[in-house]
């Protein structure tokens, strides 16, 4: 055999062999793309934070609040939270000569969720709803009341006396990561009472957590926390 019929032969055996290959290979599934499960655990952490508008409140007016909450982490969309807190309020009216005053707890069990498409950024804009109620005691006076048959005066006290009051928060928000664990946020409140009672004098001028007293009422929180 000759050198080129060798060569011809082996290019021949080699072309061969490619192309019985080439089917086999063809049949081979291709690998499919599968979009990238969330990483993000369903229970993502922790997060205490204080609220400082109701301390502020307090020092520069006739009312406020001590107010802490604890927040759980849903894969960083839903957001349970719990707010407890302390209402405290001593008022005097010089115009009817009212005296008030009350200190109570209140509470709110309610859900933020994070609106922004990006989950997982840092900032976190928040829409939410609480159930809140208070069960609280308070006091009022007056120097005088003028009894209207017998036209004397009597002072008007109460002591003591007890309220509840429940109503419910929508909410949104904005919170932010400032440094490590620890974030800054603020929300602005709309509430609507439901069901309240105010004991045997029929009105109560302050209810803890939620205000003065009313059917309807706007409010805020600034809030510092930190991640667990």
């Amino acid at each position: 055999m000759t050198r080129a019929k060798a060569i011809s032969s082996f290019i021949s055996s080699v072309t061969v062999s490619l192309l019985l290959a080439l089917p086999s290979h063809a049949q081979e599934p291709l690998p499919l793309q599968t979009e990238s499960a969330d990483s993000i655990p369903l229970l993502n952490g922790f997060a205490i934070s204080v609220d400082l508008v109701g301390p502020i409140q307090r020092v520069v007016g006739d009312f406020g609040q001590f107010e802490a909450a604890f927040r759980v982490n849903l894969r960083d969309r839903y957001f349970p939270i719990v707010e407890v807190g302390i209402g405290n309020a001593k008022h005097d009216d010089v115009v009817t000569l009212f005296h008030y005053k009350s200190a109570a707890p209140y509470f709110r069990l309610g859900m933020d969720y994070n609106m922004l498409k990006d989950k997982h950024d840092i900032y976190r804009i928040y829409g939410g709803g609480r159930y809140a109620f208070s069960y609280f005691k308070y006091d009022i006076a007056h120097p005088g009341v003028t009894d209207p048959i017998w036209k004397t005066e009597a002072p008007l006290v109460a002591n003591e006396e007890k309220g509840h009051y429940h109503w419910l928060e929508l909410s949104i928000g904005v919170d932010a990561k400032i440094w490590g664990p620890f974030h800054v946020g603020w929300s602005i409140r709309y509430r609507r009472r439901l069901i309240y009672d105010y004991g045997s004098t029929g009105n109560a001028w302050y209810v803890p957590g939620y205000g003065e007293s009313g059917k309807t009422r706007l409010g805020g929180t600034f809030n510092v926390g930190i991640d667990l």
